[in-house]
């Protein structure tokens, strides 16, 4: 079985974070994964990055992260694929099987609707997960659903408590939607960890939420290291 994290902040990226994304590589590669996605927190979420008039450059910035932890993967036979993690008070949206080239032609994207948002990185070929959607916090004003605008649901999330992962889990069962696990990682060693194994092994990050969609990708749980 092939062992995939999909969800995963550097500190280069993502302010947040307490690894960089070299160490973020190493310590997947120690706990036997095949690959991971490297989800930095967009333009809307607790970055580092500044907005400024020059799209290309904060398009660049976001992928720091990921490049850097790529690098160091392919020293060590790692797969590492490119996300984001999409934000709006609180409900925050993993963005996956979109490229940096497709963000840098998207300038507008920080003005449209939430909604807006999701049907565009869906019509473009993108796959959105609702990430931890019942998790409570002092800054989130509500738990807000968007059941027609996601592809999947993370049931599992690693950093989140059992009762709010059962409450995702009985959200994406009840509006028939496709099911993600990650850790949510912004230390590298955590108590447990979560994500998505396959029995063929994913090329790129498309044929990995391909397996998805085809109901080929389980989810699973573990002890972290």
């Amino acid at each position: 079985m092939y062992r995939y994290e999909t969800h995963t902040h550097t500190s280069e990226v993502s302010r947040c974070s307490h690894i960089d994304a070299r160490a973020l590589a190493r310590y997947y590669h120690k706990a036997g994964f095949s690959g991971f996605f490297v989800t930095d927190h967009f333009f809307n979420g607790n970055t580092w990055i500044e907005r400024t008039d020059d799209w290309a450059d904060m398009v660049r910035r976001l992928g720091e992260g990921f490049r850097l932890a790529r690098n160091e993967g392919e020293k060590l036979g790692l797969q590492v694929f490119f996300g984001w993690e999409y934000a709006y008070r609180g409900t925050d949206l993993l963005t996956y099987g979109l490229d940096e080239s497709w963000l840098t032609e998207q300038p507008d994207l920080l003005s449209l609707h939430i909604n807006d948002y999701c049907d565009r990185v869906r019509a473009d070929g993108g796959f959105i997960a609702h990430a931890h959607p019942f998790r409570e916090a002092g800054y989130i004003d509500m738990i807000r659903l968007l059941p027609r605008r996601v592809d999947a649901v993370e049931t599992y999330n690693a950093a989140r408590t059992d009762f709010e992962n059962e409450q995702a889990d009985h959200y994406a069962e009840q509006y028939g939607l496709l099911k993600i696990a990650g850790s949510d990682n912004h230390h590298g060693s955590m108590p447990r960890l979560g994500g998505l194994q396959t029995r063929t092994r994913p090329q790129t990050a498309r044929e990995l939420i391909g397996l998805v969609r085809n109901g080929q990708a389980e989810l699973f749980s573990r002890e972290g290291i």
